[in-house]
């Protein structure tokens, strides 16, 4: 069990002649491939008191150690970023992301993000439940997922909307171009997500241990001569890279998708997956009203739309 800055672990029979790298990588999925090299390297991983190189193999019984060195946590500034503003007042702001943006710091990424851009627009007005390196992010989406996103901007505001996360209450359906022809003009995929048994780094429709998700799909449009299709999805639940993996799982992953795509070559190039949260719709946290916001399709979207046939 993890315990402050140490780990330690008895190995059990189902990791059996695993590398001690891979074993870490899944018990631990919050540290990378990466950092768990440099934590061997620097002799801060043990197997029965033993310092041991990344390619070990364990065995049944290894008791297994790893000294974790505190994190630094790095100051988050406030970046003078234009922000595509769709919605705003004194405890919400919804905002239009852009591609190739990384909503909240993380390793690897503590500036250019949008809580950079938020900090600076809002300057102190800001929900702070989810610590310093998330002020006012209440949800998210992945970096190369453009539209909408709601900060906010004071605890208050944050644990009602928070609260209709949770409920599946929050109106949010995307737009998404997606391999091969979807034959049927409205479909609904019903299937469990959870880590991915094969590699930790990734989701996938699990048949136990995952969480229920649902995602109705509206064909908008057919590109018979490409093999594309055009589609709406409307979310029921919000897992984590829930329309990816669920479009991946019926055989017409999304284009450009990197992570969940089966190699297919395009000769068409979206820089990571077509995938735009376009209608976001909630109860105000304190007017109790029902705010709905659309954020139109980006340049890129529409000129694959265009150039299609």
């Amino acid at each position: 069990m993890a315990s402050g800055n140490t780990f330690e672990f008895v190995v059990t029979d189902e990791y059996e002649g695993i590398r001690i790298d891979k074993l870490i990588s899944e018990l631990i999925d919050s540290l990378s491939r990466s950092y768990i090299k440099k934590l061997i390297d620097d002799k801060k991983v043990f197997c029965n008191d033993k310092n041991v190189k990344a390619s070990f193999a364990v065995s049944e019984g290894d008791r297994i150690f790893v000294d974790i060195p505190p994190v630094s946590m790095p100051e988050i500034k406030p970046e003078d970023i234009p922000l595509d503003i769709l919605y705003e007042d004194s405890d919400v702001l919804i905002v239009n992301k852009p591609k190739n943006m990384v909503v909240h710091p993380a390793a690897g990424h503590y500036d250019k993000t949008l809580v950079n851009a938020v900090m600076f627009h809002c300057r102190d007005n800001l929900s702070g439940i989810n610590g310093v390196m998330r002020p006012g992010i209440v949800h998210r989406i992945d970096k190369d997922t453009t539209g909408s996103v709601i900060i906010c901007k004071n605890d208050a505001a944050h644990q009602k909307i928070a609260e209709q996360l949770k409920e599946h209450s929050i109106t949010r359906v995307y737009h998404a171009i997606c391999h091969g022809i979807i034959l049927k003009d409205e479909l609904d995929i019903d299937a469990p997500i959870g880590r991915s048994p094969n590699d930790r780094k990734k989701m996938a429709v699990v048949n136990s241990g995952g969480k229920s998700a649902f995602t109705h799909v509206k064909v908008l449009r057919r590109f018979e001569q490409d093999k594309f299709t055009y589609i709406e999805c409307r979310l029921k639940t919000g897992r984590t890279h829930q329309i990816r993996v669920h479009l991946a799982s019926i055989g017409h992953p999304l284009l450009g998708d990197e992570v969940y795509g089966r190699g297919e070559k395009s000769r068409f190039k979206c820089n990571g997956q077509c995938l735009h949260a376009k209608t976001l719709g909630f109860i105000h946290p304190v007017s109790g009203e029902y705010i709905e916001t659309d954020a139109p399709l980006p340049d890129y979207f529409l000129h694959l739309i265009e150039v299609m046939k």
